[in-house]
This record gives structure tokens, sequence and C-alpha cells, in this order.
């Protein structure tokens, strides 16, 4: 079956969705051990959350880029991700989709949540021709995500550099056993038809 042009990819529960991002030790591990952001963690800058495990990857080299040495799984909650959704303004203007650019301009400058697509990764972090969600959060999202909807944070860096190995002494299949068991997240029209261009 060919995959939708955008789609979220997500591991998720019933309730959760797990999103990554990646950190420097000194935020990353405190967030690990309490569960929660530390306050070194900056509340007033957006923050980019990421429900693809290899986008994510692309992102931060497998965790060698510096400040981008802890990847976290965090589990947050699916209330809490769709509220982002249904508050979200796209990162670029979609001609037919905003009725002008300074509308499309306003918005965002309102939203306390932003959405861009961008194309899903593979094994070897090589693009593939569909795209996956990234998901910008400011404001009262950031307060949200920090104090409401976090429900764990976890150490993903082994696995990350696990999977890397074995990428690297081109074992892909073992590779690929290992990745977060992603599958798309159940989004309505109405939640996303302001995001999809």
């Amino acid at each position: 079956m060919e995959e939708p042009q955008r789609r979220i990819r997500a591991l998720h529960t019933a309730s959760t969705v797990t999103v990554y991002q990646a950190y420097s030790p000194e935020i990353g591990m405190p967030a690990v051990r309490r569960g929660r952001f530390p306050a070194a963690w900056k509340r007033d800058r957006m923050t980019w959350i990421k429900p693809s495990f290899l986008w994510m990857m692309y992102r931060c080299g497998w965790g060698t880029k510096a400040g981008q040495e802890t990847v976290l799984g965090v589990e947050i909650t699916r209330d809490g991700f769709e509220w982002a959704l249904r508050n979200a303004c796209l990162s670029s203007y979609v001609r037919g989709l905003h009725s002008d650019r300074s509308t499309w301009q306003r918005e965002l400058k309102r939203a306390p949540a932003r959405v861009q697509w961008d194309p899903e990764r593979d094994l070897h972090l090589q693009p593939l021709p569909y795209r996956s969600l990234q998901l910008g959060l400011s404001g009262e999202a950031v307060r949200r995500y920090a104090d409401e909807w976090t429900v764990s944070v976890s150490d993903v860096t082994p696995l990350a550099r696990e999977i890397h190995a074995l990428v690297g002494s081109g074992d892909p299949d073992s590779a690929a056993r290992l990745l977060p068991k992603q599958r798309p997240y159940p989004v309505g029209d109405e939640l996303m038809a302001h995001l999809s261009s």
C-alpha cells in the first residue's frame, strides 16, 4: 500500500503518544531521572517534538551532535498531543489553504503550536518520498507539555546507538527489528484539515 504524502507515524497507546527530543546530558539526564524537565530547560523558547524516531535520528545524528547527545523518548497524553494539533498553524504559507499571506502570518504569531512536514527518513537517514510531522510548541503549549501532558521521560540513547551500530556494520534487518513500533496515528480529517496542504 502506498504511503500518503503526509501522515503522523508514532509509537502510541490508547492514551499516550511518544515523541522524541535530543538535549545535552545536563538537560536530558535530569529529565530522565525526574520524569520531568529540569529548571534549566527553557520554557520561553519554542521546543520541537518529533513523533518519528528516524527523523529524530537524522536531526541529532544518532545522538552524536553537540548539545544533542541524550535522546529522549517523551510519552505524552494523546489529549495533549491533539490539543496541540487543534491549536497549531502550518509553519509555512500555503496558497489555497490560507486565505492570504498576512492572515497566515497573524495565525502563526498567535498559535501556541506550529506544524512542519519534513521528509521521513530511512535507516541510512536518507529522505523518503513522504513526510512526517514535526510539532513546535511555544507559550501555553510549552507549559502544558512540561506540566500536564508528560507521562514519562526515557533515555533512548542506548537504543539509538545500538541501531546505528547495526546499520554501520551492514545489518539493516537487525537494526529495523529494534526500531520503535511506529504506526499511523489515528486523526480525523477535522483535526488535520488546517494542517494539510
